[in-house]
Protein backbone atom coordinates (compact mmCIF):
# COMPACT_ATOMS: atom_id res chain seq x y z
CA UNK A 1 0.00 0.00 0.00
CA UNK A 2 1.38 3.80 -0.83
CA UNK A 3 0.16 6.64 0.59
CA UNK A 4 1.43 10.14 -0.52
CA UNK A 5 0.47 12.42 2.38
CA UNK A 6 -0.06 16.29 1.07
CA UNK A 7 1.95 18.83 3.03
CA UNK A 8 -1.52 19.94 5.29
CA UNK A 9 -1.01 16.40 6.25
CA UNK A 10 2.44 15.79 6.82
CA UNK A 11 2.04 18.87 9.29
CA UNK A 12 -1.51 18.74 10.79
CA UNK A 13 0.92 17.53 14.17
CA UNK A 14 2.31 20.88 14.05
CA UNK A 15 -1.10 22.98 14.24
CA UNK A 16 -2.42 24.16 17.50
CA UNK A 17 -4.29 21.38 18.97
CA UNK A 18 -7.68 23.75 19.96
CA UNK A 19 -10.36 21.76 17.93
CA UNK A 20 -10.91 17.91 18.29
CA UNK A 21 -10.43 17.52 14.60
CA UNK A 22 -7.19 18.77 14.91
CA UNK A 23 -6.17 16.63 17.89
CA UNK A 24 -7.83 13.61 15.96
CA UNK A 25 -5.84 14.31 12.74
CA UNK A 26 -3.14 14.85 14.17
CA UNK A 27 -3.18 11.47 16.00
CA UNK A 28 -4.40 9.92 12.61
CA UNK A 29 -1.01 11.55 10.87
CA UNK A 30 1.28 9.95 13.28
CA UNK A 31 -0.12 6.72 13.27
CA UNK A 32 -0.24 6.76 9.51
CA UNK A 33 3.56 7.93 9.57
CA UNK A 34 4.23 5.07 12.12
CA UNK A 35 2.70 2.33 9.90
CA UNK A 36 4.90 3.78 6.99
CA UNK A 37 7.97 3.73 9.07
CA UNK A 38 7.17 -0.10 9.66
CA UNK A 39 7.02 -0.98 6.43
CA UNK A 40 3.56 -1.53 6.39
CA UNK A 41 2.90 0.99 3.72
CA UNK A 42 5.25 2.79 1.41
CA UNK A 43 5.60 6.67 2.27
CA UNK A 44 5.92 8.44 -1.60
CA UNK A 45 7.07 11.61 -1.87
CA UNK A 46 7.98 14.53 -5.20
CA UNK A 47 9.13 16.94 -5.91
CA UNK A 48 6.19 19.55 -5.39
CA UNK A 49 6.10 18.71 -1.48
CA UNK A 50 10.04 19.29 -1.14
CA UNK A 51 9.57 22.62 -3.00
CA UNK A 52 6.53 23.38 -0.87
CA UNK A 53 8.19 22.30 2.41
CA UNK A 54 10.78 24.61 1.35
CA UNK A 55 8.15 27.68 1.25
CA UNK A 56 7.43 27.64 4.55
CA UNK A 57 8.74 30.53 6.87
CA UNK A 58 8.79 28.66 9.95
CA UNK A 59 12.12 26.33 10.43
CA UNK A 60 10.10 24.15 12.47
CA UNK A 61 7.47 23.40 10.17
CA UNK A 62 10.41 23.07 7.30
CA UNK A 63 12.32 20.60 9.21
CA UNK A 64 9.56 17.97 10.19
CA UNK A 65 7.91 18.15 6.49
CA UNK A 66 12.08 17.07 5.19
CA UNK A 67 12.56 14.67 8.42
CA UNK A 68 9.12 12.98 7.05
CA UNK A 69 9.71 13.24 3.88
CA UNK A 70 13.20 11.81 4.58
CA UNK A 71 12.02 8.44 5.14
CA UNK A 72 10.00 8.16 2.23
CA UNK A 73 10.88 5.28 -0.16
CA UNK A 74 10.27 6.62 -3.19
CA UNK A 75 10.81 9.90 -5.26
CA UNK A 76 8.26 11.41 -7.93
CA UNK A 77 9.46 13.81 -10.52
CA UNK A 78 7.73 16.16 -12.41
CA UNK A 79 7.18 15.85 -16.24
CA UNK A 80 5.59 17.07 -18.67
CA UNK A 81 2.97 13.88 -18.49
CA UNK A 82 2.05 15.42 -14.52
CA UNK A 83 1.43 18.36 -15.56
CA UNK A 84 -0.74 17.48 -18.38
CA UNK A 85 -2.46 15.63 -15.31
CA UNK A 86 -2.77 18.48 -13.36
CA UNK A 87 -4.46 20.37 -15.93
CA UNK A 88 -7.43 18.40 -16.09
CA UNK A 89 -7.89 18.36 -12.68
CA UNK A 90 -8.11 22.45 -12.42
CA UNK A 91 -11.13 22.17 -14.41
CA UNK A 92 -12.87 20.33 -10.92
CA UNK A 93 -11.67 23.43 -9.45
CA UNK A 94 -8.69 22.47 -7.75
CA UNK A 95 -6.02 24.58 -6.88
CA UNK A 96 -2.83 24.11 -9.23
CA UNK A 97 -0.57 23.22 -6.62
CA UNK A 98 -2.62 20.89 -5.19
CA UNK A 99 -3.77 19.63 -8.74
CA UNK A 100 -0.04 18.59 -9.06
CA UNK A 101 0.20 16.68 -5.95
CA UNK A 102 -3.05 14.71 -6.74
CA UNK A 103 -1.39 14.05 -10.55
CA UNK A 104 1.92 12.88 -8.72
CA UNK A 105 0.05 10.58 -6.14
CA UNK A 106 -1.09 9.09 -9.38
CA UNK A 107 1.60 8.62 -11.00
CA UNK A 108 3.44 7.59 -8.12
CA UNK A 109 0.79 4.79 -7.78
CA UNK A 110 -0.24 5.77 -4.81
CA UNK A 111 -3.30 3.59 -3.49
CA UNK A 112 -4.17 6.94 -0.59
CA UNK A 113 -3.77 10.66 -1.02
CA UNK A 114 -3.76 11.73 2.65
CA UNK A 115 -4.89 15.04 2.74
CA UNK A 116 -6.55 17.58 5.78
CA UNK A 117 -8.00 19.81 2.70
CA UNK A 118 -12.04 19.21 2.67
CA UNK A 119 -12.02 21.16 0.02
CA UNK A 120 -9.47 18.68 -2.14
CA UNK A 121 -11.94 15.49 -1.01
CA UNK A 122 -15.07 16.99 -1.98
CA UNK A 123 -13.81 18.29 -5.01
CA UNK A 124 -11.63 14.80 -6.08
CA UNK A 125 -15.07 12.95 -5.68
CA UNK A 126 -16.18 14.55 -9.04
CA UNK A 127 -12.93 13.49 -10.85
CA UNK A 128 -14.29 10.27 -12.58
CA UNK A 129 -11.35 8.62 -13.84
CA UNK A 130 -9.26 9.69 -10.87
CA UNK A 131 -6.73 6.68 -9.81
CA UNK A 132 -6.14 7.39 -6.03
CA UNK A 133 -8.03 7.36 -3.74
CA UNK A 134 -8.52 10.96 -1.47
CA UNK A 135 -8.99 10.30 2.27
CA UNK A 136 -8.40 12.77 5.27
CA UNK A 137 -6.13 11.37 7.82
CA UNK A 138 -8.78 9.73 9.93
CA UNK A 139 -11.01 8.34 7.15
CA UNK A 140 -7.69 6.68 5.77
CA UNK A 141 -6.91 5.19 9.19
CA UNK A 142 -10.48 3.23 9.61
CA UNK A 143 -9.84 2.70 5.57
CA UNK A 144 -6.76 0.72 6.11
CA UNK A 145 -8.02 -0.67 9.63
CA UNK A 146 -11.00 -2.25 7.83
Amino acid sequence: MKIYFDLCAIQRPLDTADQIRIILESEAVLGLLSICESGQAELISSEALIYEAEQSTLPIRREHSHAVLEKSRGMISITEKEKSRALDFLTFGIKPLDALHLSLAESGQADYFCTCDDTIIKKSKQIIDLKVKVLSPVDLVQEIEK
